[in-house]
């Protein structure tokens, strides 16, 4: 077995007892260095006090005594002064417990180690023990001496010796512990992984494969770790409970380690039990609040799928409706929540709710735009899912409406994606709108010379567009003269379409049928400029419109 774990221990153990130690030297010495220009405790007689404010006298982790305090000399500075004196008694050797006598003076018992003074009692002190004062005097001589016969054994040679060797004894325990616990949670994964994860796969078949074998393995492993975790955190908390215990410099800290620890889970636990019945409200609110929204699901998806049916209201209306019933409800539900929301009262909460406020107000503002034009161009019908459009230079069909984007594939396949605000405020061509009935005119141009006749001109458009696969004979194609140019007549053929996304295709057989027409009758298409007559006719001969390498398609 591999050595490393009981290192790893060793060299993290020895440092933080060390430090453990050092830290709390430290802190003794700053207790222990009571300043000397302290408020006198004669305040205490002349003092008014508000109410009774009590403070323990500490020493080595252990509550000596405990005094009162008046506004003028708080019961923690007179309890801190108290300490250190009795601190810096038992530090000087000189001074025995014998030594330890009391003083009757007007109004206040004075307890004095020799010379030194050591506390104050007043009548005040006495009604909170229901003792006189003498009386109580004497009972504070007696424990003050067995603090001070404690702290001076406690810092003998013998005993921190005695508590060296039990530190010693319980870092050897410790270490053994872990070093069989390791040893036993390899057994157990040896165990596991022979006995338990063949049989994973048979629950993983029986399942019909719901259930992942490897999932389960895992889950279990991971259970398997926790347990040991919480194994060695016990065992370390134990130890250092007792070893910070073993040594007066420490022993305060670990009187109090528990404490530190598990109060925050004691304070969490009353917390949630009090907070139960604002508990229970919240859970019967999410309760209502999701029946209401699948019942408006509902609802709105019979719209959706036409099983249901509102006077002038579209189809394509329900889920953007359904979202924003959504968001009201939901809303609603918030406010009704929020006085019952632990802690929602506190000032934190609402700091860090106006918080959040701010920096959704400040981070939002283009994506709430982007919202609302996206709801605004739903109810205003611009277009559907399917239409071709153009959108400013964009051509494509729309593929995705979203609240914040649309999604655009364009004819060459490619995804274009623009922000509802840009749409809202762009003008946008729907071809698929009027195509669906067939009122979708696809037109083009062609510039011919005066010295053809226009009804000879129009009856070839008229040709070319019969010709052209695709386009419907009925709305019947029409020609409009454009305008009369200096060189040219411009002529526009007209023809109506029914398929907006057939529409290149349409195009490039309309501009084939034009120039074979134009060809077949010996007429020039003058356009895009023209300077003069050319010596020969700019026409393609009829016998080589399939020149090389073009293929003329079969005889019908």
């Amino acid at each position: 077995m591999s050595s490393q774990p009981l290192k790893s221990f060793r060299s993290f153990s020895a440092p933080l007892f060390l430090l453990a130690v050092l830290a709390s030297v430290c802190l003794s010495s700053v207790r222990a260095a009571a300043p000397e220009a302290q408020p006198s405790e004669s305040a205490l007689v002349t003092g008014e006090a508000d109410e009774i404010n009590v403070a323990p006298v500490i020493v080595d982790g252990e509550t000596v005594l405990r005094v009162r305090g008046v506004t003028a000399f708080p019961a923690e500075k007179r309890a801190d002064l108290i300490a250190g004196r009795i601190r810096a008694i038992a530090a000087d050797h000189s001074i025995s417990t014998g030594m330890l006598r009391i003083e009757e003076t007007e109004g206040l018992t004075r307890i004095l180690a020799g010379k030194q003074l050591v506390m104050v009692i007043t009548d005040a002190d006495a009604r909170i023990e229901q003792l006189d004062r003498r009386n109580l005097a004497n009972t504070y001589v007696s424990r003050v001496s067995e603090v001070v016969r404690d702290y001076r054994r406690d810092r003998s040679t013998e005993r921190l010796t005695r508590s060296g060797l039990y530190a010693l004894a319980a870092t050897g325990a410790l270490v053994v512990f872990l070093w069989l616990g390791t040893r036993a949670m390899r057994r157990l994964d040896r165990v596991l992984e022979r006995r338990v994860k063949a049989r994973l796969a048979g629950i993983e078949a029986k399942s019909l494969r719901i259930l992942s074998a490897a999932q389960l393995w895992q889950t279990l492993r991971g259970l398997r770790s926790l347990l040991w975790t919480l194994i060695v955190l016990s065992a370390f908390l134990v130890y250092l409970d007792f070893l910070l215990q073993l040594f007066p410099w420490t022993r305060w800290i670990g009187l109090r380690l528990f404490d530190l620890l598990f109060d925050p889970i004691r304070t969490i636990g009353m917390d949630f039990l009090t907070a139960i019945p604002d508990l229970l409200f919240l859970a019967v609110l999410v309760v209502v609040v999701r029946f209401v929204l699948k019942a408006l699901h509902l609802l709105f998806s019979g719209i959706a799928e036409g099983t249901v049916s509102l006077t002038a209201f579209e189809a394509e209306w329900a889920w953007p409706t359904y979202r924003l019933i959504r968001l009201l409800v939901l809303a609603f539900a918030v406010v009704v929540a929020y006085p019952y929301i632990p802690g929602s009262g506190s000032d934190a909460f609402k700091g860090v709710s106006i918080f959040l406020g701010v920096i959704f107000s400040l981070g939002s503002s283009s994506v709430i735009s982007n919202v609302i034009a996206g709801y605004t161009m739903t109810y205003r019908r611009a277009f559907r899912i399917g239409d071709r459009v153009r959108i400013n230079e964009h051509l494509g069909d729309v593929a995705e409406m979203r609240l914040l984007v649309t999604h655009l594939r364009s004819p060459k396949n490619e995804e274009i994606v623009i922000p509802n605000s840009v749409i809202l405020n762009s003008s946008v061509i729907n071809y698929s709108s009027l195509a669906r009935e067939g009122k979708l005119i696809l037109n083009t141009t062609v510039g011919i010379g005066y010295e053809t006749p226009w009804r000879q001109v129009e009856a070839m458009l008229l040709q070319a567009a019969g010709r052209t696969e695709g386009l419907p004979t009925d709305p019947k194609p029409f020609v409009l003269q454009k305008a009369l140019g200096d060189f040219a007549v411009t002529y526009e053929i007209n023809a109506y379409c029914g398929d907006a996304q057939a529409m290149a295709q349409l195009y490039t057989r309309l501009y084939q049928n034009i120039l074979d027409v134009f060809n077949e009758y010996d007429v020039q298409i003058m356009t895009p400029a023209y300077e003069g007559d050319p010596e020969q006719p700019k026409i393609v001969p009829k016998d080589q419109w399939y020149a090389a390498p073009a293929s003329a398609p079969a005889p019908r």
